[in-house]
């Protein structure tokens, strides 16, 4: 379903509301001159997707002078496509798909982003039958549940069965520059499973791989897991839990787990569009930093709403108690075992709107790590390929009209930042191995498997 929300109808609130001008508060400013008013964006049915819809609801896109139609996409390719051609002004993207697609993996175009759109947000599942040859090798607390996080040390004992028996062990990922194929890639290989490389005549992603990963759109994990084509998958919600609820498989490990505060989807838009409607860039910029600090305000005190808008069918369209399961600060695991896990979700917190440029060398890191990029690249040419896709300063400026409107608070944004956070402690990842992303090339040699240096996939 599409909604919109009609440009004579907002002109004509909009008409009302100049009317009691005088009645706003002292910080109020004059509303930005979009170039552009009307704005078709793009979404996969996700929870994480709830910027976008928030913005739509709460009236934050309208609020400066937008009127958008939200549109559901059938999968990651299909949404790039539609942005790249301008059938999209912009969507919900993949945090890996800006930047391959700038560097020219896959289809080549400049994409940037302005806005994070949260933090973590994914886990991984596995079938029935996988979960019971695991947890023979797994700790059990005083309680007689696993202890978490469960390390894919424990996959390792399942995928030598399979191997032994002649089966592959088959994986579904999203997409291959998905967050989710890089954040399986690293659980598998920091348990001694190798996910396999990609090179430049095969792009698979499969060569020398243990456990055999391959694309799935989100919504339909579930059921190609059901049919036994896949024996897991990486996904983000509420695609693991609707498994749990199904009763077809068990999450073993969320990408908090994973790494701690880890980056998940941002908001793409070509490099172009925000050349010729700078105004309208700042607009949205403004009306998604909102919707982000509502989701996360008063310790997540919005989320019941925000489940509830998410489930309808315009939106996830999956059921509201199945969003709830993750959405408000609980993860359920094996059936029965629910856990608290705050910081699932994180759209605000943390400083998590904001592009850092470190987000997004370690993706780059991951691509070059895995054969996506076929050969060496310098530290600095991390860093100028991040600094040419995430666009920090449109993001501050945003910002600080904010501020000065009274919408935001100025602590919720790191204003003295280099555009790279801390470095992520050792402690913070599965693996135990730290994360600089000023030190692109010395953190791919501290990694046990993968590419380094001048090393290529199958040479």
């Amino acid at each position: 379903m599409v909604m919109k929300f009609t440009r004579r109808t907002a002109l004509a609130l909009s008409a009302l509301a100049l009317a009691s001008a005088t009645m706003l508060t002292p910080g109020h400013a004059e509303m930005l001159d979009v170039e552009k008013d009307e704005l078709k964006f793009g979404f996969i049915k996700l929870t994480d997707m709830a910027p976008l819809a928030i913005a739509y609801e709460k009236g934050y896109f309208e609020d400066e002078g937008l009127f958008v139609t939200l549109e559901p996409q059938a999968n990651w390719k299909v949404l790039l496509d539609r942005v790249i051609t301008g059938e999209l002004d912009g969507a919900h993207m993949l945090a890996g798909q800006p930047l391959a697609a700038t560097i020219g993996f896959g289809t080549k175009a400049h994409i940037v982003t302005p806005f994070s759109m949260d933090l973590n947000g994914n886990g991984i599942t596995v079938s029935n039958e996988v979960w019971e040859l695991m947890k023979p090798h797994l700790e059990h607390g005083p309680d007689g549940k696993p202890v978490h996080p469960i390390k894919a040390d424990a996959l390792k004992k399942v995928v030598d069965k399979f191997k032994a028996e002649g089966r592959p062990f088959n994986m579904g990922m999203v997409f291959p520059v998905s967050t989710h194929n890089y954040e399986l890639r690293y659980w598998l290989a920091s348990g001694g499973i190798h996910p396999g490389f990609y090179s430049a005549s095969d792009v698979s992603g499969q060569i020398g791989a243990d456990a055999l990963l391959s694309v799935t759109p989100p919504p339909q994990m579930p059921a190609t897991l059901e049919a036994g084509t896949i024996d897991g998958y990486c996904v983000g919600e509420p695609w693991n839990q609707a498994a749990v609820f199904k009763g077809i498989g068990v999450p073993v490990i969320t990408d908090y787990e994973i790494w701690k505060n880890n980056p998940e989807k941002v908001f793409g838009l070509t490099k172009e569009f925000t050349e010729e409607n700078p105004n309208t860039t700042l607009a949205l910029t403004k009306a998604l930093i909102r919707a982000a600090k509502w989701l996360d305000e008063n310790d997540n005190a919005n989320r019941p709403e925000a489940v509830e808008i998410l489930a309808r069918s315009e939106y996830v369209g999956a059921d509201a108690e199945v969003i709830a399961n993750s959405m408000t600060g609980t993860f359920e695991y094996e059936k029965g075992d629910k856990r608290e896990v705050p910081d699932f979700n994180v759209f605000y917190r943390y400083y998590a709107t904001y592009p850092y440029y470190s987000d997004a060398v370690w993706y780059l890191s991951q691509m070059r790590r895995w054969g996506q990029i076929s050969d060496a690249k310098s530290d600095e040419w991390f860093d100028e390929t991040a600094r040419s896709v995430y666009l920090p300063d449109i993001y501050l400026k945003a910002a600080r009209m904010l501020v000065e409107e009274g919408h935001v608070a100025e602590a919720d944004f790191p204003w003295e930042t280099d555009g790279y956070r801390a470095p992520t402690p050792a402690a913070d990842i599965i693996d135990g191995i730290a994360y600089d992303g000023k030190a692109p090339n010395a953190y791919l040699d501290s990694l046990t498997i993968g590419l380094k240096g001048d090393e290529v996939a199958g040479g």
